[in-house]
């Protein structure tokens, strides 16, 4: 849902969205731009409804679930300005890569040319509702219920799971490592869960999402590991701008992937984790869910 100002084009915002993902950007800095060139979101909509009541129904995709980050807040109030904005371009030093539409627009923002998004106090806010339906937290307490009910030892190791995809995959390898070799933090057979968003500074050319990317910092982590995988997945089905929702590996992933002439690690250097795993047979393809609440993963031990 989106509707741009006069002055930005949609094919300006989507070339702002493709740098803001190569940048490893956060989604919440993500969004506090979106929020500034946008007619509908930071509040817009409810601003553009009043005084009509509005009840908004909420799937989070945000960590944390704060409602004037999800969807960019298009019946919320917004804490950011066009000046965070502005910064946030300045931190990632991409403002050479960003339309000067976008630029020029938020430099007005700034000058307090144009209206700031809905902020705190706003009577527009007294007739809105907003409702989450549907959460991260739900996802990985259903998971956990399944793998209890499938005999597995469980536990949740968190809900906000952030940081650079290939480093947290080789945290989740070590974490599976002591699973299978010590029966730590939990005894097996054993389903440690986490989910949230980790992030990829894209540096090559290949293709893959932050899920597969995460799978593949693991593979180095956990090889000759026996009996034991990690799964991670996108609970919309859609890893990054693939058809993958991700990817699992087990111990036995690299030395099969060598035995095709694969290297990981090269793999990983051009952010290639769909071709390395379409290779090798690891990808996880689910389809669109047609939701979206964060990523989920897996670690067993069996």
């Amino acid at each position: 849902m989106v509707l741009p100002p006069d002055e930005i084009t949609l094919f300006d915002i989507s070339s702002l969205t493709d740098v803001l993902l190569r940048s490893g950007a956060a989604i919440q800095e993500m969004n506090t731009i979106r929020k500034h060139i946008d007619l509908v979101k930071g509040g817009g909509l409810a601003r553009m409804a009043y005084p009509a009541y509005m009840e908004t129904l909420i799937l989070s995709d945000v960590l944390g679930d704060k409602i004037s980050m999800i969807a960019s807040g298009p019946t919320s109030i917004d804490e950011t300005t066009y000046n965070d904005s502005l910064e946030i371009i300045h931190k990632y030093k991409i403002g050479n890569e960003i339309p000067k539409s976008i630029i020029n627009y938020l430099k007005k923002g700034v000058r307090g040319d144009l209206q700031e998004t809905v902020k705190f106090g706003n009577e527009v806010m007294n007739k809105i509702s907003n409702n989450i339906i549907g959460n991260l937290t739900i996802a990985i307490t259903s998971a956990e219920k399944a793998a209890k009910k499938l005999g597995y030892n469980t536990a949740i190791l968190s809900t906000k799971l952030v940081g650079e995809a290939r480093e947290v995959g080789k945290v989740f390898g070590s974490i599976l490592t002591n699973m299978v070799e010590s029966d730590r933090p939990i005894k097996k057979p054993a389903c440690i869960i986490a989910g949230g968003e980790t992030t990829v500074t894209i540096s090559g050319n290949g293709k893959g999402g932050r899920n597969q990317e995460l799978a593949l910092g693991a593979v180095g982590q956990i090889d000759g590991l026996p009996d034991c995988c990690l799964i991670t997945i996108a609970t919309d089905g859609e890893d990054g701008p693939t058809d993958a929702a991700g990817a699992f590996v087990t111990g036995r992933t690299k030395s099969r992937a060598e035995e095709k002439g694969l290297n990981h690690e090269q793999y990983l250097a051009n952010n290639n984790a769909y071709n390395f795993f379409g290779i090798t047979g690891n990808l996880v393809k689910i389809g669109p869910t047609g939701t979206n609440v964060n990523d989920l993963v897996f670690l067993f031990a069996f």
